[in-house]
């Protein structure tokens, strides 16, 4: 079977990514399907707010594996007071949906925008039909599901209904999280990673004078990023023994704890997959939210905006455990459990906005195409339960445990096989290394074993 024409669903990052790499390297057509009225910016890109920053440094995000100043270089034309720091998200969107607008003037009969909701994905023959939405329908030789991030689960103890109306913000970038609010107000953010940095920085930004708190299990929020000096690690595989935080543990008085961290990016996939089942459960478990803080840094001037809120007391971080969210006039009283102690704090707040984290169990998503294909068994859940199972070459892995080398994911929910798939750098190369399977594919058969 030769591959003539790909549907890529989803037209955030990783999709829009995925159809301009097929066009370099001379791959099948591919039509892009993204319900949003704007494509190649996802939520991440779209939705900021002009002081939320990337978390990484402009040098390190080209979009292109093979340019890897291809992004530095753009600002230097676009935005020459921002080259070589840390750029505004909404700059990175821009970059992005020029490189997806070239590319479609580039050759716009080898790639197709269609705005519309792929609701379910049938097999026609040997390919594939997906159905939209409006009740047209897309064939296919290959799809490739790239959904990005799903929205975070509603947190045990939140009972949204039960809550008055705009008290609750199951998502923090579907409303106007500041609407209504007033000085004298508090928030209950859930959560203390990048989510919770964001809705800080947005509220600080929209003059909000009122009191936030975030409250996770453990309290851990993002550290600041540093100059390091170039890693010391030689370029061989590292004992399968070593964990990721045990080998930074040993390296952090040698060369830092950041530099420790970042030398760890060409092995952590390798790592990841040497490691069994009963490793990584006990690294999500155990160690996940002290990786993710270490890992996933932000800009050293949002850090100090954040530090500065919490040196004023505008914004408190917790460590606890939620109990319950009652109604309380216009807002609620949330009762948590700090950690380590027995007793139950009673918290007044005007508004709890939900930054709990993107949801990675597919059982409890509320996405329709997700949802069909589960009940067909074309995919089904990481045996993790942070994603959908794929292999190694990203095809997924259905209810049989058999797979289509014709139906693939890409991006964030693919964690489960890649567990560091959520940075530009990882995706990039991604959607690279399929982009260049899918041009030089050719299958004799259907499904594989």
């Amino acid at each position: 079977m030769t591959i003539d024409h790909v549907a890529i669903i989803g037209g955030g990052f990783s999709g829009a990514l995925q159809a301009i790499n097929l066009l370099r390297h001379q791959g099948p057509r591919a039509t892009l399907i993204e319900r949003r009225d704007v494509a190649a910016r996802g939520v991440a890109y779209s939705a900021a707010h002009p002081d939320h920053l990337l978390n990484v440094r402009a040098t390190n995000m080209s979009a292109l594996p093979q340019e890897p100043d291809h992004f530095a270089r753009w600002l230097e034309r676009r935005h020459p007071s921002l080259a070589g720091g840390f750029a505004p998200r909404l700059v990175y969107g821009d970059y992005l949906a020029e490189l997806l607008d070239d590319a479609r003037r580039a050759a716009p009969e080898r790639l197709a925008l269609v705005q519309a909701e792929a609701v379910d994905l049938t097999r026609d023959g040997e390919g594939w039909c997906v159905t939209l939405g409006d009740g047209r329908t897309i064939a296919a030789d290959a799809v490739i599901l790239a959904p990005g991030n799903l929205p975070p689960h509603i947190p045990d103890g939140i009972v949204p209904n039960a809550l008055p109306s705009g008290c609750f913000a199951a998502e923090p970038w579907s409303d106007d999280i500041a609407k209504g609010l007033t000085d004298t107000d508090q928030i209950l953010v859930i959560g203390t990673g990048l989510t919770m940095v964001d809705i800080a920085l947005l509220l600080d930004a929209g003059g909000f004078g009122g009191r936030i708190v975030a409250l996770s299990r453990r309290g851990l929020s993002p550290r600041a990023h540093a100059s390091v000096a170039p890693s010391t690690l030689d370029e061989r595989p590292l004992p399968e023994a070593i964990t990721l935080l045990r080998h930074a543990r040993a390296r952090a008085d040698e060369v830092g704890w950041r530099a420790a961290v970042d030398e760890l990016r060409p092995y952590t996939e390798g790592l990841w997959a040497a490691a069994d089942l009963d490793q990584r459960r006990r690294f999500l478990r155990h160690l996940r939210a002290w990786w993710d803080v270490h890992r996933h840094r932000i800009a050293p001037q949002v850090a100090a905006r954040i530090e500065a809120m919490r040196a004023d007391g505008r914004l408190e971080i917790v460590a606890g455990k939620l109990i319950e969210a009652v109604p309380d006039g216009a807002g609620a009283r949330v009762r948590y459990r700090p950690r380590g102690r027995d007793d139950i704090v009673d918290l007044p707040v005007r508004r709890i906005v939900n930054a709990s984290g993107p949801q990675g169990d597919l059982l409890r998503t509320g996405e329709p195409l997700l949802r069909r294909l589960i009940e067909r068994g074309l995919i089904r859940p990481d045996p993790l339960r942070i994603g959908i199972d794929v292999t190694q070459q990203s095809e997924v892995v259905g209810a049989d445990s058999a797979f289509f080398p014709t139906l693939l994911a890409l991006g964030p929910m693919t964690r489960g096989t890649f567990w560091e798939i959520v940075a530009v750098p990882d995706i990039r190369r991604q959607t690279w290394a399929v982009a260049r399977r899918l041009s030089n594919a050719h299958w004799v058969g259907g499904e594989g074993l």
